[in-house]
């Protein structure tokens, strides 16, 4: 490892445990007032509290203090930190609500929140109702934190409207995501690359307060490594195992119309490939040696798949190269970018 490597790893780290910090206090907080509402609200206080502390690589924070470090040229990242805790926050309400969509019951390690509630109450229905109205609390509260960000004066409403847009994008992308479109990448865009990539960027440029142009580096920058980042996802999703991804199973049990059966089913299988695969999707209870085969016969839809995170890549790595921004900030975008599309990480 050298020393700029090692350098990288402190930055991010430390916006890990800052986020952190901002988030305990705020749990602490929370957990004290809804306590004075009634003793039953703090259960939901509590599930959301579980499931963002729980792991999470703070990748939204860190992509809006490399954006803001990019465009304002400043190594004090504090005006950047209750953005990106707001950022973790409108994951966890996305996180909770996609799990009740999909019947997942498990999430970073843990129960599913919707999970959580059924297994303590014992009601299927009782539990998906307490859990959609802990993910609409987690929202309130990214909203809650948003609102105390240090925004410069004359562009408050233009973050504040940011964040909106944000959440319609991603609302739009899970509904194609639910309908199994087949315009994969628009649905990767929306869904994931606006909340993960292309919205956390530009609330980094906006916090900087800068210029259209810098705006538009940063979107430039961030809009292919967001969709490249759920590619990687898809394949890991598709190819890897629980200790890549953090999943009970995989995205074939799961059924998932990701990238790599998109992917397969256009390049014109045969049919008895066909019906290797499909004798897998959808199946939660299909064997270890099932699933092996059918990750047989997605070789070339693999092949196909990284191809296209690696263009991806490299678009968002030459637009970093033609961006205006010093050598410090390219270098920490660049890890950043290395960091959410390099497979094996």
């Amino acid at each position: 490892m050298t020393q700029g490597q090692m350098d990288i790893e402190s930055w991010m780290g430390d916006i890990r445990r800052r986020i952190d910090g901002i988030l305990e206090r705020f749990f602490e907080s929370k957990c004290e007032e809804a306590t004075r509402l009634s003793p039953q609200a703090i259960e939901l206080v509590t599930e959301v509290r579980k499931l963002t502390m729980r792991g999470g690589k703070r990748l939204r924070p860190i992509v809006t203090a490399a954006a803001y470090r990019a465009a304002s040229g400043a190594t004090d990242l504090t005006p950047t930190f209750e953005v990106g805790a707001a950022l973790e926050l409108l994951q966890t309400y996305l996180l909770i609500h996609d799990d009740w969509m999909d019947e997942d019951n498990e999430r970073r390690g843990g129960p599913a929140v919707h999970y959580a509630f059924q297994e303590k109450h014992g009601d299927r229905h009782l539990g998906a109702s307490l859990g959609i109205l802990a993910g609409d609390l987690a929202s309130t509260f990214g909203w809650e934190l948003l609102l105390s960000a240090n925004f410069p004066e004359a562009r408050r409403d233009e973050g504040l409207a940011l964040f909106v847009r944000i959440q319609k994008e991603v609302f739009a992308g899970q509904q194609l995501d639910l309908m199994t479109d087949g315009d994969i990448e628009l649905m990767h865009d929306l869904k994931t690359g606006s909340y993960t990539t292309r919205g956390p960027a530009e609330l980094g440029g906006i916090l900087a307060n800068a210029d259209t142009a810098g705006i538009q580096s940063l979107r430039n920058w961030a809009a292919p490594l967001g969709v490249a980042f759920q590619l990687r996802d898809d394949l890991l999703g598709t190819f890897g195992n629980v200790q890549q991804t953090g999943k009970p199973g995989d995205d074939l049990r799961h059924g998932k119309h990701n990238a790599v059966v998109a992917a397969f089913r256009r390049l014109g299988a045969s049919e008895a490939e066909r019906a290797v695969l499909e004798g897998v999707w959808g199946r939660a209870d299909a064997t270890d040696e099932e699933v092996c085969a059918a990750t047989a016969v997605l070789s070339a839809a693999r092949h196909e798949v990284g191809t296209r995170l690696c263009f991806l890549a490299d678009r968002s790595r030459a637009a970093l190269a033609a961006s205006p921004f010093d050598d410090g900030a390219k270098y920490v975008l660049e890890e950043v970018t290395r960091r959410l599309t390099d497979r094996g990480s």
